[in-house]
């Protein structure tokens, strides 16, 4: 996915090589788990750590992470006591490093590359429908109930940003044209320029989690810079237009109501769908020369299951891992090509249901990126400037 909430939080490099080591940590614990370090998280037999990771004495960062082979990596009870540990359903076995990206592709089977116009044109009737719903229920519900107005028509707007989605990836109809006018007006209320996004989205299958601007022209190529210019001027349009008239007709209080609220329930689901997706404290990014684009993009993604009605209305979009498998996927295809790749590759996947636990474990845990411990929490890092992650630790529900 592409710039979000999350992207700007959730990823640091420790900036002060050579002061921290391996720390006793306390984990999500179960029964029967104990106080564990992150060096049982590293392969057996590593060699002597040499400092941590510093910026400006690395590569570039490829991409979607590969997961790091964790000791007794092949037992199957230590990582079920790691998955429930993290919130997990399940957590992979390492993919061998010879196994390509297309062998998985080619399992794969082809009528889940087909793209059906009635079911993408279904997908937009879905989203603007609840959507207009979503609007409708803000105008009736008195005060009390306006948090749950707000949060569905919120999940109902996400259902917008997948279908310009797909539109981005060639995946929702044959005639390009279509898939650029619909994917523009579909990512309008989002305030999303749909061509700089898109552009910069493509990278991100391959550079996952680098944080990139979708304003600034000058990151993009030549010939990239019309269409850029053109989803600008129609988001700056939006907001010069729409923007007044939803306060002639509601005031202030109306363009909050109708239209605030539910951009922040859409935030919302994107930032926690973007974390959810890429971040676990066992999936660490790799450098250009150890990167495997299968481990990457099988391994190094997460599938999450949600209640029914977000996934209706956000059109599966947490089936996530056949996505990076293969981007031309549509997502009203992507539950057929996740069963077949849980038939032939299910010992792989790092897979959750939403809960608690997984969330706790993202929000205190994963924030320095590390390249020995994959990541660093910031109350081990400073402890006295670190009362916000010190507060989450102890408020946020721990079950799964």
């Amino acid at each position: 996915m592409g710039c979000r909430i999350a992207d700007s939080v959730f990823l640091f490099v420790n900036p002060k090589p050579g002061q921290i080591r391996s720390q006793r940590i306390t984990t999500h614990l179960s029964p029967g788990i104990h106080h564990s370090t992150w060096d049982g998280l590293l392969q057996k037999g590593e060699k002597e750590k040499h400092g941590l990771f510093h910026l400006r004495r690395t590569k570039p960062v490829q991409a979607v992470a590969v997961p790091v082979v964790p000791s007794s990596a092949d037992s199957a009870q230590y990582r079920k006591q790691l998955a429930e540990s993290y919130g997990f359903r399940q957590i992979g076995e390492p993919l061998p490093r010879n196994i390509t990206l297309k062998e998985i592709i080619d399992t794969l089977p082809k009528k889940v590359f087909e793209i059906d116009d009635v079911k993408a044109w279904k997908s937009v009737l879905i989203s603007a429908t609840s959507y207009a719903l979503g609007l409708f229920m803000i105008s009736k519900a008195p005060w009390y109930l306006l948090p749950l107005a707000w949060a569905w028509t919120g999940t109902a707007v996400t259902g917008f940003f997948v279908v310009g989605h797909d539109c981005a990836h060639k995946s929702f109809s044959r005639n390009k044209l279509v898939e650029d006018i619909v994917g523009t007006l579909a990512f309008l209320p989002l305030i999303y320029p749909y061509e700089p996004w898109r552009f910069k989205h493509d990278r991100h299958h391959a550079k996952t989690n680098m944080l990139m601007w979708h304003f600034d022209i000058k990151k993009f190529r030549p010939n990239e810079v019309k269409r850029v210019k053109i989803s600008l001027a129609c988001v700056f349009a939006f907001m010069a237009i729409g923007w007044p008239l939803i306060i002639y007709k509601t005031g202030i209080m109306g363009w909050i109501k109708f239209w605030l609220m539910p951009w922040l329930g859409y935030h919302f689901w994107m930032s926690t769908f973007t974390m959810v997706h890429h971040t676990a404290p066992h999936i660490p990014f790799k450098s250009s020369e150890e990167w495997n684009a299968a481990q990457a993009q099988l391994n190094g993604t997460v599938h999450c299951d949600y209640p029914h009605w977000i996934e209706v209305l956000c059109h599966d979009i947490s089936v996530h891992i056949p996505h990076h498998i293969s981007a031309r996927i549509p997502s009203y295809n992507l539950r057929a090509a996740h069963k077949s790749i849980q038939d032939n590759w299910g010992k792989y996947l790092n897979e959750a249901t939403w809960n608690w636990r997984l969330m706790k474990t993202i929000m205190t845990m994963c924030h320095v990126y590390d390249k020995d411990e994959n990541y660093i929490a910031f109350d081990k890092l400073a402890s006295e400037e670190s009362q916000p992650i010190t507060f989450l630790k102890r408020v946020m529900p721990d079950y799964a």
